[in-house]
């Protein structure tokens, strides 16, 4: 059986082939349109991956899509909003206005600076600052009124956006003469469907965690002999991901792409100034939660500009740490599983990923390497094609397109760059590397997914904590987070504590973990101020030239980490060709460019 899975087309638009329940390719379109979280029709990825493939279009016998139609969504979130207004209605506007004055009085005002921004928050321009005080009324931007109204402007969009996307979809696939092939599914069995059958779990708990999608915000399932039988819904607008971009909307930054940002801010905040408030705000009982007037924007907005950004991003990563464990140990308890699998865009936050993986009933972990939308129609294939079957645990996330010795060549005499073709490859990166260099690699098949696993990586030592300012700075980014560590697997315990049941989640970058006291002192550049780190666990099965760079460079220092970040300038998607790897290592000013079987030093600068 041949499947097309593809994810949705609002954003992050993903192609994955798979055969006979092999995924044989997937990428997202952002990678070849070289537009940051493609919207539309992944018309590039489906032609590279029918090409990878050696298949035609005609051979596709589904194509998988993880929304119900366009007026079976709306009939869900107008469900959805009628049940969400009797819920608020629970609530006076009097309760709202009590427990931010308490706050007010209580919480004591900081203006520590973090990366050069000072609080409450330079992010926001005036204007914003000025919509979001405390208005002359008192608190009439968060009445609920101005909830209810909010609520029906973001029907009324969400309601038109799935229509438009929905008509976009059927066009382009009637094009490919695939139009009669056109399966819909529910969307978080989509996110249950690629946690579990790439897990390697027969027996798994499954939570999943995003913004919206077909009338639900998130969902909790037992996965069981191949079969997935949901136990549990929560319903839009009670929503974790909604809740996240909110703040990080209300603390200037993009919600779509820059939910990141907040985790590795919330590192430098006081969590105990206002979680109680957030959580005052939370309805948690039986396993799941209600969250009041979720969409209202001004309660965000209004926290950003009375409390420093710092002790706001604080807060709200505490309560989702919280919500969410409360969700996990519920259900863990209930099925009597101990070994849980996530999925859904909400669980991209790795600093969540470890408070679940610290609950007491969870003995094991994985999440989902495409864990947001884009992993979405890969999830559905696998469903089509593995359901009964006992799950297979994830090999690797490297099913993108791959380029000959002769393609990288030929860009290189392009260029007209100088390079040369080592016997020890990996020998001469990793001597570059203790040196000081900064070596971008550029080798197999792209990553799938959004964390860069090596072989479209920037690699650098991390025994200089500064790097982590300069070296985003000549890549144009701004982050807080610190970069994250790739450990030779075997070295994994000298490194990090409590791995136990999370080994292969860490292969993907999933999960931080409190580092080693070892590992604080040898490798600080890879240590977040908290005492984590977010590492890749390699295995040279897995992937022999990237194991050996790592292998190599143990052998002059003694250590078996190295920084690894993405190999992409700021707001860039992350290099696919040899032509985006040659133009990201120029216009990153880097030092050595590993690529394919060729090594390439900086032409010399003015």
């Amino acid at each position: 059986m041949i499947v097309l899975g593809l994810s949705p087309l609002d954003k992050d638009a993903t192609a994955s082939l798979v055969v006979d329940g092999n995924v044989v390719f997937a990428a997202g379109e952002e990678r070849f349109s070289r537009k940051k979280q493609h919207a539309g029709f992944p018309t590039q990825a489906v032609a590279a991956a029918l090409a990878y493939g050696g298949i035609a279009a005609s051979d596709i016998d589904v194509v998988a899509y993880p929304f119900l139609t366009a007026d079976a969504e709306a009939e869900l979130m107008r469900a959805c909003f009628a049940d969400d207004a009797a819920f608020s209605e629970r609530f006076s506007d009097g309760d709202r206005e009590a427990r931010l004055k308490a706050a007010d009085a209580r919480v004591p005002q900081r203006s520590e600076p973090v990366h050069g921004l000072s609080s409450p928050n330079q992010k926001m321009d005036k204007s914003a600052l000025k919509r979001a005080a405390y208005r002359a009324a008192g608190i009439s931007g968060l009445s609920s009124e101005a909830s209810r109204r909010q609520a029906k402007r973001w029907l009324g969009r969400a309601i038109a956006d799935h229509q438009h996307w929905h008509d976009e979809l059927e066009r382009e696939l009637s094009a490919l003469g695939l139009g009669d092939k056109l399966k819909r599914f529910d969307h978080h069995l989509s996110h249950a469907s690629n946690a579990y059958y790439a897990s390697g779990y027969d027996r798994a708990l499954i939570v999943t965690l995003d913004g919206y999608g077909s009338g639900l915000a998130g969902s909790v399932c037992l996965g069981e002999g191949g079969a997935i039988k949901r136990l549990h819904e929560m319903r839009y607008p009670h929503s974790l991901g909604t809740m996240y971009e909110s703040v990080t909307a209300s603390l200037g930054f993009s919600p779509d792409r820059h939910a990141g940002k907040i985790v590795g801010l919330a590192a430098y905040g006081d969590p105990d100034v206002l979680t109680d408030v957030l959580l005052s705000r939370c309805e948690q009982a039986d396993g799941g939660f209600r969250l009041l007037e979720n969409l209202n924007v001004h309660f965000s907005r209004h926290l950003a500009s009375r409390y420093p950004m710092i002790d706001v991003a604080a807060a709200y990563q505490k309560a989702l740490e919280v919500i969410a464990a409360n969700v996990v140990s519920h259900w863990a308890k209930q099925t009597g599983c101990g070994a849980l699998v996530l999925s859904g865009g909400v669980t991209a936050n790795v600093k969540m990923n470890q408070r679940l993986h610290e609950v007491a009933e969870v003995e094991k972990i994985f999440v989902y390497p495409n864990m947001g939308d884009g992993g979405c129609g890969t999830g559905l294939a696998l469903h089509l094609t593995r359901r009964d079957e006992a799950p297979r645990a994830i090999h690797d996330a490297y099913l993108g397109p791959s380029y000959t010795p002769d393609e990288i060549r030929a860009e290189l005499e392009r260029e007209g760059l100088a390079f040369t073709e080592p016997a020890h490859l990996a020998a001469e990166v990793a001597a570059h590397i203790h040196g000081g260099k900064v070596v971008a690699r550029f080798d197999g098949r792209m990553e799938y997914g959004p964390r860069a696993l090596g072989n479209r990586s920037i690699l650098y030592h991390g025994r200089e904590p500064e790097v982590n300012q300069w070296l985003n700075a000549r890549l144009g980014r701004t982050e807080f987070m610190p970069f994250a560590p790739v450990t030779l697997y075997e070295h994994a315990a000298r490194c990090y504590e409590n791995l136990a049941g999370a080994e292969h989640a860490a292969e993907f970058m999933t999960v931080t973990f409190d580092c080693t006291p070892w590992m604080i002192a040898n490798c600080p550049a890879a240590v977040h101020v908290d005492g984590t780190a977010r590492p890749q666990l390699v295995r040279r099965e897995v992937n022999p030239g990237y194991y050996d760079i790592l292998s190599e460079y143990d052998k002059l220092s003694g250590i078996p980490c190295l920084i690894n970040t993405s190999f992409n300038m700021h707001e860039e998607p992350i290099v696919c060709t040899p032509r985006d790897a040659v133009r990201a290592f120029l216009d990153g000013r880097l030092d050595v460019l590993a690529i394919g079987p060729y090594l390439v030093e900086a032409p010399l600068r003015d």
